[in-house]
């Protein structure tokens, strides 16, 4: 089979497409035709080793864990393992495989029984492939680590990218009053999803406007922990969902200690896709109240070039891999 393969950390051009071996699925797992794919920020941070933290999860020197790329999966069950019993051959699934070591990028995954569910039947496979990792960054910013409440001011930062747009609406359908925060080109976008305003940060600093808020999702954000702070009600929660090294460095160890000293909360994101959370979110995709954006769409040979489009902030949603 066809799969995007890395064996160093760099650029883009580290990812190559080769034959590989197909794989042949253990007891606990289903092997999945892909049928779709999508970039994440997870990808690019993965291939670049960014934050230098990947390094002690992923290899040191260089990959030694992963070698194919791609969290999000979305095709049709091939054949199950003997202890599976969701699923059987023929069934259209989609799926977060990062805890089974990523490999979206592929005419193949196994994936564990436990990763996926039945495909909305109201969404084509890119479509689906679209939505677990980011969806779900979105549902667990806010409703697990932002506690977010009805009639909360809620400020997206990042709100026109893949966990963005997701957190848009989910905000929205939880009741807050949302302002989004992107860039004049985006803006739009960000107000069909629901936000009720919009700021555009070429022209407006969220952080400098007097206006507070109950709840800021930093989505890969460049800011400050201290203009989040400033930002912050106060007994407001900030949490960070991406970024670089100085970013991280700040949630996890000047949160906790800013946190110690009020009311306000601030931190980095924790998130623990499952199957009950992703059923909740197919439910929300097919009542209409959740939809995927898809900004572009590359076959499995350009990934490299998907990545490079995403890793330099262009997207608006999603940018999805056709793999067949």
């Amino acid at each position: 089979m066809k799969a995007i393969v890395y064996t160093e950390y760099g650029s883009p051009d580290v990812l190559r497409l080769k034959e590989v071996e197909k794989p042949f699925p253990a007891d606990d797992e289903v092997l999945v035709q892909v049928k779709a794919s999508s970039v994440n920020a997870a990808d690019w941070r993965m291939m670049r080793a960014d934050p230098f933290l990947v390094r002690m999860y992923a290899g040191l020197l260089r990959p030694k864990k992963f070698h194919t790329l791609g969290a999000d999966i979305a095709g049709r069950v091939e054949a199950v393992g003997k202890n599976v019993r969701q699923f059987q051959a023929g069934d259209e699934v989609f799926g977060d495989v990062f805890a089974s070591g990523f490999g979206g990028f592929a005419e193949y995954k196994c994936a564990r029984e436990s990763e996926l569910i039945l495909k909305p039947g109201n969404l084509s496979f890119e479509e689906a492939a679209a939505v677990p990792l980011a969806a779900m960054t979105a549902l667990h910013g806010l409703r697990d680590n932002g506690k977010i409440r009805a009639g909360q001011q809620v400020l997206i930062h990042g709100a026109s990218g893949g966990v963005g747009t997701f957190a848009v609406q989910l905000a929205k359908h939880f009741g807050a009053v949302v302002t989004a925060v992107c860039s004049t080109a985006k803006a739009e976008l960000a107000r069909s999803l629901g936000a009720d305003h919009v700021l555009d940060y070429t022209q407006q600093d969220f952080s400098r406007s007097g206006r507070q808020y109950d709840l800021i999702l930093a989505v890969n954000g460049n800011r400050s922990i201290f203009d989040y702070k400033r930002a912050l009600s106060p007994s407001g929660i900030y949490v960070m969902a991406g970024g670089n090294s100085t970013q991280l460095f700040q949630a996890l160890l000047l949160g906790p200690w800013i946190s110690m000293f009020g009311k306000q909360k601030m931190g980095a994101l924790t998130s623990n896709p499952n199957q009950k959370d992703l059923l909740l979110l197919k439910e929300l995709l097919e009542s209409g109240k959740l939809k995927p954006v898809i900004d572009r769409r590359y076959p499995l040979s350009e990934v490299a070039e998907a990545v490079r489009y995403v890793e330099a902030g262009h997207a608006k949603g999603k940018v999805v891999i056709t793999a067949g």
